[in-house]
């Protein structure tokens, strides 16, 4: 059997007490102004009725006072939303006085409805939980004390029914008595659950559409995020285009002016190496621009041509190498657990282990002593990763901005893996990128 302090627990949470949610307040407008309206006609209508079958005549008043007490319970009701516990006081006030003037002219269906209108309207439009609990129990409290108050006297039974009449179960003066309160129960208990009712379903639709305020701040978020990311991705592509080439058009062009006059063979492969390098630095800017453009479209992708072939990934990875040839010598090692594994690293993984291979080679190229570097690609069941090494020092004068190896470090956190970049502990630098893949198969 539930304890006492567990059903006040359960009371609190239905009619949620507890929940520090303020249904705004309503304004007094065109609807409150036709609801009034239209309850005073029909209230007019039944009373006109019942004076109709003779059922007023013992009613001391004239026409326009019963209009009068019949009509002035509902004004009230005009601003049940705007403020509902004020309304619910004043309406029970007036349905009070009334009952203690002419029982009868209280006991109209139409004031009734009026009654029950006013504290529905209290429990469903309260700003505060708390307050209009306060307030329902004080109005609850008052109404049974005056229906006992009433029994106990007789006041509204007594000259009604006989003390010696007994037709069913119960004596007559006792079965009123009991016929009151349980219609009491019945029409309070619908009024407060009904105004809960409502409450909840405001309570509901506001959080709805508070979690749709929030989805949309989430989507213009990503939306946001998404461009951003994007245009990072694209710096990073265009800034190691653009090193890349740039520095192998540059070794190459050292390479062709020292042996322009002795070995015109070997400066013409230079100037060759310069001729494809320009081709595919221009190639894949242009593709970037493609993607540009086609993101500020709101038209469908265009189709792919020439300018807009695949980035390069892991199978490109041992052309770089002879690119930067012969300035730097790069040693390449291969490590797959498995023969081909390296084909099936996805795209977007190999092209982030691609670029920064590319990047850490330009870096050697650039800003280091060393004429030879070790690359090495590792594809392992759970991740695949590129390094590269070098032995040599930092030259003077060739500080860098420092954007290649923020993108590297963008690279790892987009794909969650984990890198390293710094100097060896015996010497040289090392760049080293892992990124976790599943996808690669395991035998």
């Amino acid at each position: 059997m539930p304890t006492p302090s567990a059903i006040v627990r359960s009371l609190r949470e239905y009619f949620a007490l507890d929940d520090e949610w303020q249904r705004p307040g309503g304004r007094i407008d065109r609807g409150d102004i036709t609801l009034v309206v239209v309850i005073a006609t029909l209230s007019l209508f039944i009373l006109e009725l019942m004076r109709s079958v003779g059922s007023l005549d013992q009613v001391p008043l004239p026409v326009w006072g019963q209009w009068a007490l019949t009509v002035g319970p509902v004004v009230p009701l005009v601003a049940r939303r705007r403020w509902p516990l004020t309304v619910a006081v004043v309406v029970s006030a007036t349905f009070f006085a009334i009952s203690m003037f002419n029982e009868l002219m209280a006991s109209l269906l139409s004031t009734q409805v009026v009654y029950f209108v006013a504290i529905l309207s209290g429990v469903a439009w309260a700003r505060s939980r708390v307050r209009m609990a306060q307030v329902m129990l004080a109005l609850v409290a008052f109404n049974f004390i005056w229906l006992t108050w009433e029994a106990a006297l007789g006041n509204a039974i007594g000259r009604q029914i006989p003390d010696d009449l007994r037709i069913g179960l119960f004596d007559a003066p006792v079965a009123a008595v009991l016929l009151a309160f349980v219609i009491n129960i019945v029409y309070w208990g619908g009024a407060v659950l009904w105004g809960n009712s409502l409450w909840r379903s405001a309570r509901q639709q506001a959080h709805l559409a508070e979690q749709a305020d929030t989805i949309a701040a989430q989507a213009d978020s990503l939306r946001d995020q998404a461009v951003v990311d994007e245009r990072l991705r694209i710096a990073r592509e265009l800034h190691d285009v653009v090193a890349h080439h740039v520095a192998v058009i540059g070794v190459q062009a050292a390479a062709g002016r020292r042996v322009l006059d002795g070995d015109p063979d070997a400066a013409k492969g230079a100037l060759l190496q310069i001729e494809q390098s320009s081709r595919e630095a221009v190639t894949q800017m242009r593709g970037l621009l493609g993607t540009l453009r086609a993101a500020a479209s709101a038209d469908d992708d265009p189709p792919v041509g020439p300018d807009r072939a695949p980035m390069p990934g892991l199978a490109e990875v041992p052309e770089l190498g002879s690119s930067y040839a012969p300035r730097l010598q790069v040693d390449l090692d291969v490590v797959e657990h498995i023969p081909r594994a390296m084909d099936a690293v996805p795209a977007a993984i190999g092209h982030s282990l691609y670029r920064t291979a590319q990047e850490a080679l330009t870096n050697v190229v650039k800003h280091s002593t060393a004429t030879s570097a070790r690359l090495v690609v590792r594809v392992q069941p759970r991740y695949a990763e590129v390094e590269v090494t070098d032995e040599g020092r930092a030259r003077p004068g060739t500080l860098g901005s420092g954007l290649g190896q923020t993108g590297i470090r963008e690279r790892a956190r987009s794909h969650g893996g984990s890198v390293e970049i710094g100097p060896r502990a015996l010497g040289g630098y090392r760049v080293r990128l892992r990124i976790p893949t599943d996808e690669c198969p395991t035998s």
